[in-house]
Formats: structure tokens, C-alpha cells, sequence
């Protein structure tokens, strides 16, 4: 199978270089300038992942995953800043990007991050296809794993594939604390040097819409110092 991979730069080298890197590594490329072209090509070139740049002309990259998200279209996205600055990455992780780089970085970089963004999806559909598990009840959170599905009283909630995996990851280790940093390596596949913000902000996500009372969870809880650890709310 041929992944075909979307990349949204405005700057000419850079889409050049990303583009022939990745199409060295066998994947199909087309690309994209500016935030109205990319969510123009979304719909015609139907790509399984995004690499989208933050700071694009007509619609910035901020902009062009809010739309994606809000339309419920759950594509991985890897984003790209040329900016030193957490704000950005940060924002983009809350609305729904499933990673992010800061330039400048190797081509070979980029292509080692989207064959790992893409290995996990297909383990994740290989897993909604072949799976036979049960489902998985916690409290008032139904989990059915073999179809990707997160129900919340019967509600179906709308998790990115990198929350569901998370969610998964932490059900796995129930009742274990969890570092952050046992997180990144474990979920993300690789190191984050040290910027464990990105964890906080995923979990944040699932506290939003797993909990009751998010500032005061009952399934993922803060161990001060240590982590994360989730825990079967009491009867």
C-alpha cells in the first residue's frame, strides 16, 4: 500500500525537499502553498497524513486544523514551526495535531516521524478489523477497542486517534503511575527532549471529555511529581 502524504509549506525549498524525500520512501506527495489550497487538496487528493506548516499565507496552519478537526476528519497531522515558541506547538496539539517539529530539521527526520504516525494508524485499523475484544466499562465510559469507538452514557464521543491510543495505553496500566516521560517514549514512539507538555495537553483532552468535572478528575488523576494514573472511579 501506497500512503499518500500531504505537504503545506509556503516556502518553495522546503516543499521540495520534503516532496522528494518522501516520494524517495515510497509514499504518493502532492502539495500545497497556502491554508485554502490545503484544505482544497484535502478533498481532492484524500491524503492519509498532513505535514502542514504553521505560519501559511490566506489561512495559517492554526486555522487549517481547526477547520479539519471541526469537520471531524481525524487525518493524522504533523505539523511545523519555524517559531522557538511552545505557544504554537501547544495550540496546535489542543486542536487536534497528532505531532509537531521545529525547524529547521532533517528531511530524514520528517520521514522517520511519518512512518511512525502512519505505523500506529495502521495498528490501530489493523486492530478495528482483526480484534475480537470486549468491551472495555469504566464508571459510565464504555470502551469497544475493536471499533475505535468511546462511549460516555451511551454518548459517542470524538477522540483523535493519538487521544484513543493514550486512553488505551493508560486502561492497560490501570491503577499504575505513569511518568510522562514513560508516556512520550511509550504512546509517541520516541523522545520529545524533555518537552513533556505535549502529554498534559492529551490528557487534558481526554479529562475534557471523559470526566464530570475535568478540574476535578475521578478517572485520570495527577500524582504530584510523578504523573498520571487512572483509576476506576469508586461506586
Amino acid at each position: 500500500m501506497s500512503y499518500k502524504v500531504l505537504v503545506v509549506d509556503d516556502e518553495q525549498s522546503i516543499v521540495t525537499l520534503l516532496k522528494y524525500n518522501l516520494e524517495q520512501a515510497g509514499y504518493m506527495v502532492d502539495v500545497a502553498y497556502d491554508g485554502n489550497e490545503a484544505l482544497s487538496k484535502l478533498e481532492t487528493f484524500n491524503p492519509d497524513l498532513i505535514v502542514l506548516d504553521v505560519m501559511l499565507p490566506e489561512k495559517d496552519g492554526i486555522e487549517v486544523c481547526k477547520t479539519i478537526r471541526t469537520e471531524k476528519n481525524l487525518v493524522p497531522i504533523l505539523m511545523l514551526t519555524a517559531k522557538d515558541d511552545e505557544f504554537d506547538r501547544v495550540l496546535g496539539l489542543e486542536l487536534g495535531a497528532d505531532d509537531y517539529m521545529t525547524k529547521p530539521f532533517s528531511p530524514r527526520e520528517v520521514v522517520a516521524r511519518v512512518k511512525a504516525i502512519l505505523r500506529r494508524s495502521e495498528m490501530v485499523q489493523t486492530a478495528n478489523q482483526d480484534d475480537t475484544d470486549e468491551d472495555i466499562i469504566i464508571g459510565s465510559i464504555r470502551i469497544r477497542p475493536d471499533f475505535f469507538e468511546v462511549y460516555k452514557d451511551d454518548e459517542l464521543l470524538e477522540l483523535t486517534p493519538k487521544e484513543f491510543e493514550l486512553l488505551l495505553y493508560l486502561i492497560e496500566r490501570q491503577g499504575r503511575v505513569m511518568s510522562r516521560e514513560h508516556m512520550l517514549n511509550s504512546v509517541w514512539n520516541y523522545e520529545f527532549a524533555g518537552d513533556s507538555r505535549i502529554v498534559d495537553v492529551h490528557v487534558s483532552h481526554l479529562r475534557d471529555k471523559l470526566e464530570e468535572n475535568p478540574k476535578q478528575p475521578t478517572l485520570i488523576k495527577t500524582v504530584r511529581g510523578l504523573g498520571y494514573k487512572l483509576e476506576r472511579p469508586k461506586d
